[in-house]
């Protein structure tokens, strides 16, 4: 392949073979990135396509290698981005509502749902922060990194789940943002909600990176002070019920799979990790960005959770005969948040829950963003096609899932999404083993082949542990369709406790460090 350097004025590669995905036009540098120059060179409908982006202020960059000289997110203030990117993401009603399932779905009590909370989050939001650091360090997204573990070909394998996960995802939050906004204004029914929802979403995503990063700066404050409007209030009214923990198989079944909702929740970022900080200087400090990522995780999550339990608390009140029970029967996160700010406070506490149902906004915006970016690594027509394209056709899919779903299946598609979290505990499996045991680190990476499959595994391995790792976590899952045999051994009948996450990480992680010294024996790679 044959490089090119923008300010020499080099040759562009004349190498238009099938290992190369991207536009003819496309050049790179001597680290094989791509400068931003190149998406406008020609006169192709793609070229064309990205002057019409650039007029208008869209990011022109896909899943292309970000060269040094472009990361221009730097210094302090680019810390302050990625902290404020998940404090934002985190700091949503979606967030809230999970905290709502430890006594409502699990009957746990008070302090033990408060300690599942904070454990399993910590467990979870580890992977994001350590594959946040991989941005800066190659400037490639976290899908195209994924190519390092899995191959060429084996990355479209998780590809597919990954977009899976951000379409399924945005619908079932969009419908809980709009039940809120229902809920306060019947007039404004559940389709026209979403459709709300999706395009506000869909304006700030379709800019890209900095405008995303922009938003996610200041988009929590609104929603952290109504959290704490909502503390404030929940508090002065003395409804808490300091509900005991039990003891016992059917308590640890209940903590098993309440941790596995948490853990699933919080980890679900991991695969866009890498997408938000690849703009920022291969030098910068990994471990401040892994510090900043961990504090943008770790407090909207255990705070707005924490203070969903002790909400709901609230519903034990005369043995469940009162206003908050009867709230979260009729609309659930909307009919409780209703009980504590429409009761007290009235036509105000109605604007706060508008609030709290455009909160969604901001949850959103990771999983637009990035499943563009995902698309992208399906084919090579798909990486042939703008970013902004993708956002745009992604939003309307969704919104195309989430209306009818709003009436007919809402519940068939959760039990979907509980589904599709396991997955993401399989990819870490595979992942860290290559990182950890076979790569031995950073050091272990050769970023200029990101776009080279005949110098990337075969990915034969990474699929074969993926396929181990749903074996464990089928084994070890407990949904209300479906109980595995471990998972039945670790609670009390007939649900057992939820183990699928952690059997799916060490399957696909003990698979993998079998299969890959096979693997690069007879391949050589």
């Amino acid at each position: 392949m044959t490089s090119y350097d923008v300010e020499k004025g080099a040759h562009a590669s004349s190498d238009t073979s099938d290992s190369k995905p991207y536009n003819a036009a496309h050049i790179t540098d001597n680290h094989n990135a791509v400068p931003g120059e190149s998406f406008e060179i020609g006169n192709s409908w793609y070229a064309r396509a990205q002057r019409f982006a650039g007029k208008l202020g869209f990011e022109q960059r896909g899943i292309e290698r970000v060269p040094e000289d472009e990361r221009t997110d730097s210094g302090f203030r680019a810390l302050l981005n990625v902290g404020t990117m998940w404090f934002s993401a985190n700091m949503v009603v979606s967030s809230f509502a999970l905290g709502l399932l430890a006594k409502q779905t699990f009957y746990l009590g008070v302090a033990d749902s408060m300690l599942v909370i904070l454990f399993f989050n910590l467990l979870g939001i580890t992977p994001v922060c350590y594959f946040s650091t991989f941005g800066p360090r190659f400037g490639l997204r976290q899908m195209v990194l994924s190519r390092f573990w899995y191959g060429w070909y084996g990355v479209k394998l998780i590809a597919v789940f990954n977009v899976l996960a951000c379409i399924g995802w945005s619908a079932v939050n969009s419908i809980v943002g709009a039940q809120l906004i229902e809920t306060v204004n019947p007039d404004v029914k559940g389709p026209a909600g979403i459709v709300i929802i999706a395009i506000l979403t869909l304006a700030v995503t379709t800019f890209g990176y900095k405008v995303v990063h922009a938003y996610e700066f200041y988009s929590w404050i609104p929603t952290f002070i109504i959290f704490l409007i909502l503390l404030g209030v929940f508090a002065h009214s003395g409804d808490f019920v300091a509900i005991p923990w039990e003891a016992g198989t059917a308590e640890m079944g209940s903590v098993l799979s309440f941790g596995s909702v948490i853990y699933g929740f919080a980890t679900g970022w991991t695969s866009y990790a890498a997408d938000y900080t690849v703009y920022q200087p291969s030098n910068q400090s990994r471990t401040k960005v892994f510090f900043w990522t961990w504090l943008g995780l770790i407090i909207p999550l255990c705070f707005t959770e924490m203070l969903a339990v002790a909400v709901t608390s609230a519903t034990a009140l005369n043995g469940g005969d009162n206003r908050y029970n009867d709230g979260y029967n009729a609309t659930h996160t909307g009919g409780l948040l209703g009980a504590v700010l429409i009761f007290h406070l009235g036509t105000f506490g109605k604007f706060c829950i508008i609030i709290l149902a455009l909160s969604i906004i901001a949850n959103n915006c990771p999983n637009i963003y990035s499943v563009a970016l995902t698309v992208q690594v399906l084919a090579h027509w798909t990486a042939r096609v703008p970013r902004f394209i993708w956002t745009f056709i992604a939003t309307g899919v969704y919104i195309a899932i989430a209306i009818p779903a709003y009436y007919d299946f809402a519940l068939v598609l959760q039990y979907f999404m509980d589904f599709i979290g396991y997955w993401l505990a399989i990819y870490e499996g595979t992942s860290l083993a290559d990182h950890f045991v076979f790569r031995r680190g950073m050091k272990g990476y050769i970023p200029e082949h990101w776009d080279q499959p005949m110098k990337l595994p075969p990915g034969i391995a990474a699929v074969f542990a993926f396929c181990c790792g749903i074996a464990g976590m089928v084994t070890g899952m407990s949904q209300v369709w479906w109980v595995g045999p471990i998972a039945l051994k670790a609670g009390a009948f007939p649900y057992g406790g939820d183990v699928g996450f952690e059997l799916g990480f060490l399957f696909s992680f003990v698979a993998y460090c079998a299969a890959r010294p096979l693997e690069k024996k007879f391949f050589g790679r």
